[in-house]
């Protein structure tokens, strides 16, 4: 259920309106315009789809039943195109199943017709703050990657040792090396990762890590 945040979210990126029905098109483009949004309709689904391309700013508000290509199939042919526009469904019909399906094809949200204005207004600034941080999060990710391959292959090591929570005496005992040369390696692993503490490398490792999992 979506809420309405304290503060307004930026109205640079363009909210994408869905819909096979011209008059909800204008309703929802009337609504969100007049909320100071851009605003760009689109009759259908692959309409949509040839109108956006990776890196758009940006979501989407999509009815989820439409002939040719409905709201579900859109969301998969999204994630196939690599189009990271946060999605929000909305349907006239009380289908959990379908919720379900939304959201498992990774819909932001689903709102079921008649929604309150404020509540798709609330969603769609939500949806631009969760967009924003995962511009965010995505551009922090690729730094951290950057500065995993300045490693060498035996700082590599010592890290990964490290992360399994192994003092440098083990580290030390593993690899074959003295406890000083481990200090040293750990020293320029925290330096190249610019890394305050080991807490911070571990968040760091670990967001890596997670970001690999999805690509």
């Amino acid at each position: 259920m979506c809420s309405i945040p304290q503060e307004r979210t930026s109205r640079d990126a363009t909210i994408h309106i869905v819909d096979d029905d011209d008059a909800v098109r204008d309703s929802l483009s009337l609504l969100l315009s007049t909320d100071g949004f851009r605003v760009r309709a689109h009759e259908s689904a692959s309409h949509l789809l040839a109108s956006v391309e990776p890196g758009d700013t940006g979501c989407v508000v999509t009815d989820a039943r439409m002939p040719e290509m409905t709201g579900i199939e859109l969301l998969e042919a999204m994630k196939a195109r690599r189009l990271s526009l946060p999605v929000v469904v909305i349907t006239a019909y009380a289908d959990v199943s379908l919720a379900v399906q939304a959201m498992k094809q990774g819909a932001f949200d689903f709102l079921e017709k008649p929604f309150d204005n404020e509540a798709l207004i609330a969603c769609v600034r939500l949806a631009l703050a969760y967009e924003r941080e995962e511009q965010f999060r995505a551009a922090e990710t690729q730094t951290i990657e950057a500065r995993l391959q300045t490693l060498t292959a035996r700082e590599s090591e010592v890290l990964e040792r490290l992360l399994h929570g192994m003092p440098n005496k083990v580290i030390g005992r593993e690899l074959g090396i003295s406890v000083r040369t481990v200090e040293v390696h750990r020293a320029n692993v925290m330096l190249k990762m610019n890394a305050g503490s080991l807490s911070e490398l571990v968040r760091m490792s670990l967001a890596a890590e997670q970001a690999r999992g999805k690509g």
